[in-house]
């Protein structure tokens, strides 16, 4: 009776939000647009270079509404939720433009409202709607949408699920030390702060293992223990996943008892305020994800990549709304999974990049048994960091981009500077996705993918014009991502 009270105490408070939201909506339209990612796939830079392009009269061609001059003004406004940080736009272009270093990973939630005033393009619209549309930028690490999976789970389920995935690939060898420590402890003995304590740091270590830049892992929840913020020590984040569990229940004060009840707790005030307070109120969303850093790392990150795509897709409620339905629980009517970093690729491979992406994310389809519809796939460069060029290698001509690599960057042997332009072939991609996949599930230790070069570059020099004005932020796709995510509610 008290999980269905709380259920249902849940539910009444969404729903209210949600209310609460549309009302407001009639006054100032909004649209509330999701901003996350996996694995360093660069959500920050994303929403600095669409702001910034915004902003400064971008090249957007296939932004509509920008393209045919319907948008009059475009301005930065207060953001509506007074207890969220607000995102350090100007913090962050600063960095990328005067700067040029990338700004700092995404490790909390925080947001910022742009807003448009335009014509719309229907007379029938014109007559009842203001012209005017507000939306609110919602950043939040991908840890944390991969969380959301875990409020349907018990502590058994939980634990089952991630001591039988740290027993398989690389995973069984990074996770040694927390699986040996959690099956050398009586689990049914009286619990012990201090061994609570040793098995929070080993398994957070093996966390943060899989998710270094040499493994490049991706499904590492819980999302809190890799970057805890103002939580770091506190119960709710002081438990670990147990391997073995016995049949039955937890004996009362044992240390199981002790693990079950935190892993609750973690539930209760860390993933539920975030599902109620933010992410069920979102409208749209955009997931980046760097499927060039999984297919470098090998069949076993690319597996990785697909296992999270889908625990991410299965949290989605993808759909139309009703006008009914839609002041009950919202529904996130679009999701872009946006494959980042084109620009390290020559654009004869975008469209290979784009087809890989879109195999992962049919495969994670699948898996979970989930509709694609509001679903659209593309290869982006939020910021674009190299150009395009050619040079003849043994007799054939080669396409290769160039740009800048960040200080200490390695190729052949060679240290750079920072400073020093270089040109690299990076490698092709294969023509057909499939080629990533055979036999994908049933020999991840056999490498089918291609010898690629990805190197790191700086963030390009922005040009000044006569009047000293900074151009706006160069980039690959980002005004065909804007006209998918809200082109429609411009029209």
């Amino acid at each position: 009776m008290p999980s269905l009270l709380t259920r249902l105490s849940d539910d009444a408070r969404l729903a209210l939000g949600t209310l609460t939201d549309r009302a407001s909506g009639f006054v100032n339209p909004t649209l509330r647009l999701g901003v996350t990612g996996l694995s360093r796939a660069g959500k920050t830079v994303f929403i600095s270079s669409l702001v910034h392009n915004l902003l400064n009269g971008g090249r957007l061609p296939i932004f509509e509404a920008v393209r045919s001059g319907r948008v009059s003004k475009i301005r930065l406004e207060p953001q509506p939720d007074d207890a969220v940080p607000r995102f350090q736009y100007e913090d962050h272009i600063a960095a990328l433009v005067r700067d040029r270093v990338w700004p700092d990973s995404t490790r909390a939630i925080s947001q910022l409202r742009i807003t448009l005033d335009y014509e719309s393009a229907s007379g029938w619209n014109r007559m009842f709607s203001p012209g005017r549309l507000s939306i609110d930028i919602v950043d939040y690490p991908g840890e944390w949408l991969l969380d959301l999976p875990l409020l349907t789970q018990d502590f058994r389920a939980f634990s089952n699920k991630t001591a039988g995935r740290a027993k398989t690939g690389i995973r069984a060898e990074l996770s040694t030390h927390w699986l040996s420590l959690a099956t050398s402890l009586d689990l049914t003995a009286p619990a012990v702060e201090a061994d609570a304590q040793r098995l929070a740091e080993a398994f957070t270590g093996y966390l943060q293992a899989c998710k270094s830049d040499e493994r490049s892992l991706s499904t590492l929840p819980p999302g809190r223990f890799l970057m805890p913020g103002d939580l770091e020590g506190s119960p709710a984040l002081t438990f670990s996943p147990l391997a073995n569990l016995p049949e039955g229940r937890a004996p009362k004060g044992s240390l199981w008892a002790m693990m079950e009840r935190r892993y609750e707790a973690y539930k209760t005030h860390v993933v539920k305020p975030f599902f109620r307070e933010h992410f069920a109120r979102l409208d749209r969303q955009i997931v980046l994800i760097d499927a060039l850093q999984a297919i470098n790392r090998g069949p076993e990150s690319l597996l990785d990549l697909e296992g999270a795509l889908a625990d991410v897709l299965a949290s989605f409620r993808p759909g139309t709304n009703s006008f009914l339905s839609s002041f009950l629980t919202k529904r996130i009517d679009k999701v872009l999974i946006a494959a980042t970093k084109a620009d390290h690729l020559h654009h004869e491979s975008h469209d290979r990049l784009e087809r890989i992406a879109a195999r992962l994310v049919q495969r994670a389809i699948e898996r979970i048994g989930v509709s694609g519809a509001g679903l659209e796939v593309m290869a982006i460069a939020s910021v674009r960091a190299t150009r395009e060029a050619t040079v003849s290698h043994d007799g054939h001509v080669l396409p290769v981009i160039v740009g800048t690599p960040i200080n200490g960057e390695k190729i052949n042997g060679e240290t750079f500077d920072g400073e020093r332009k270089t040109a690299i072939f990076t490698g092709d991609l294969p023509e057909n996705p499939d080629a990533l996949f055979q036999d994908l599930d049933s020999k991840p230790e056999e490498s089918l993918v291609p010898d690629l070069r990805f190197v790191r570059f700086r963030p390009p020099h922005i040009e000044e014009t006569g009047g000293g004005l900074k151009l706006s932020v160069p980039h690959i796709r980002l005004d065909r991502a804007m006209q998918f995510l809200f082109g429609d509610r411009l029209a």
